[in-house]
Order: C-alpha cells, then sequence, then structure tokens
C-alpha cells in the first residue's frame, strides 16, 4: 500500500523564494484499489507522485510505499513501483520488444524470467502486431500500449498513473483505462492522477481533491459529494476550487 503523512515540498524560485509546491497533504491508498488524485495543472499532483517515485526528496513528512520509506530506501521503492506518465517518450530507433526489454533489464530482471513476462505482458495488451515496430513508426494508441507494458514488466505491486490518458484520443482513452481497471482487479495499488472528471468517476472508489497544494477534501466519492451536498465530482471539485480561492483572497486581505 500507499502511505503518505503530512508531505511536504518546496523549491526555490529566485523571484519568489521558497515556494511550497505541496502543502501538508496525507492519504493512503490500499490494494486493489484506484485512488484518484485529481487537480488542475499545478495543483501538486506531480510533484506529490514525483516525491512518492523517489525522483524527489520531500522537504518534510513522511511517504512508505509498499512498506519502504522513500527517502531511507529509495532503491527498494524503485523496486516495487511502475510509473506512467503523459510526458513519457519512446525511443524512435526501438521496437516495441526492444524497449519493454530495456526497461525490465534495467529493473534486473534474469533474461528467461523476463522474456517469459514479456509474452505475457504484449499477450495481454494485444502487443504482438507490433512488436517489431519501431517508434518511430507507431501509431499514439501504440506509444501508450509500450509506455504501460513498460510500467508493468517487473510486476511491481504499486503502480502510479500521471494523466496517462492527456492528449490520447476517446479510443485510445478508453483502451488505457480498460487495462487500468484490469490492473486493480489483480489486486495492484493504484494511484490515479488526472484533471478529468469523469475518469475520476469510472475508476476511483476514493479521490482527494488537491488544489494550491493542499488536499481540498478527501475520501470515497458518494461521501464527498453528500458532505459537500453536490450532484457530482465535477461541482464538487469547482466548489471546492471557490472556497480555496475565497480564503486565500480572506487571508491575504487580512491586515
Amino acid at each position: 500500500m500507499i502511505l503518505v503523512e503530512h508531505l511536504r515540498k518546496s523549491f526555490h524560485d529566485a523571484r519568489r523564494g521558497w515556494v511550497e509546491a505541496v502543502r501538508d497533504v496525507s492519504f493512503e491508498c490500499r490494494p486493489g484499489e484506484i485512488f484518484g488524485l485529481l487537480g488542475p495543472n499545478g495543483a501538486g499532483k506531480t510533484t506529490t507522485l514525483r516525491t512518492l517515485s523517489t525522483v524527489l526528496k520531500p522537504t518534510s513528512g513522511r511517504a512508505m510505499v509498499a512498506g519502504r520509506d522513500v527517502v531511507l530506501e529509495p532503491e527498494e521503492v524503485r523496486r516495487r513501483i511502475g510509473f506512467m506518465s503523459a510526458g513519457t517518450g519512446v525511443y524512435d530507433r526501438m521496437t516495441a520488444w526492444e524497449l519493454v526489454e530495456y526497461f525490465g533489464r534495467l529493473h534486473g530482471m534474469p533474461r528467461d524470467v523476463l522474456r517469459a513476462r514479456m509474452e505475457t505482458v504484449f499477450d495481454w495488451l494485444r502487443m504482438d502486431d507490433f512488436r517489431d515496430v519501431l517508434g518511430s513508426k507507431m501509431s499514439t494508441g501504440m506509444k501508450q500500449k509500450v509506455s504501460i507494458a513498460r510500467t508493468v514488466v517487473h510486476d511491481p505491486p504499486v503502480l502510479i498513473f500521471d494523466e496517462p490518458t492527456s492528449g490520447l484520443d476517446v479510443l485510445v482513452q478508453r483502451s488505457v483505462l480498460d487495462k487500468i481497471l484490469e490492473l486493480r482487479d489483480m489486486g495492484k495499488t493504484i494511484v490515479f492522477s488526472t484533471h478529468s472528471m469523469s475518469e475520476v468517476e469510472r475508476l476511483c472508489a476514493r479521490v482527494a481533491i488537491i488544489y494550491r497544494g493542499e488536499l481540498q477534501a478527501q475520501g470515497p466519492i458518494p461521501e464527498l459529494l453528500a458532505a459537500h451536498d453536490q450532484p457530482n465530482v465535477e461541482e464538487l471539485f469547482f466548489a471546492l476550487v471557490e472556497k480555496a480561492d475565497a480564503e486565500c483572497q480572506s487571508a491575504e486581505a487580512a491586515p
């Protein structure tokens, strides 16, 4: 599972000085669950997920992934996670098979184990018909399947998806979301970051809404809608954002 407690991350800006991108964020994600992290661009979603994946070190607070501390045991964390984002590139001069094999080798998988695992993954994602196609010749849908394959090739218990459907057409989006649901059914612990309300409603049992680096609300979707008297996730999101903006303006106007 994933456990995040009072996570903070600050960056130094030449003009503004120290800026808190994430402030006192706490949540947990359980095995067999898709936990949604919903927020606009710049809200702190990607900073949070990069901290979970050990790309960034937290300024303070604690994050545990599959029982391992992201600061004290980063290599052990990396062995137990798969990370996929919309910005993940596919190398033009490598075939689908070569690229997934490369990432499997990076994870230290023995050749015989890796080959058997790749056969399973390529069959599951229906990639056999383009396993020898170069990245430069792949369609967008093919590239997304390759990205999923390299994310799961080492069969990690924890998966992090950071806006994986951004910029995709509706058919490819649907295919990606279907595969994420299948991974949930395999018992994976999944954090799914997006700014798409419909994707959250389709995939997630629980959700956290982040804005201005802070969690505005979190919990099961039906409970959040009832607590804030909103009809759907989109209206809930806008209501919380407006409330946060009003509180910020009030604080700035106070003497």
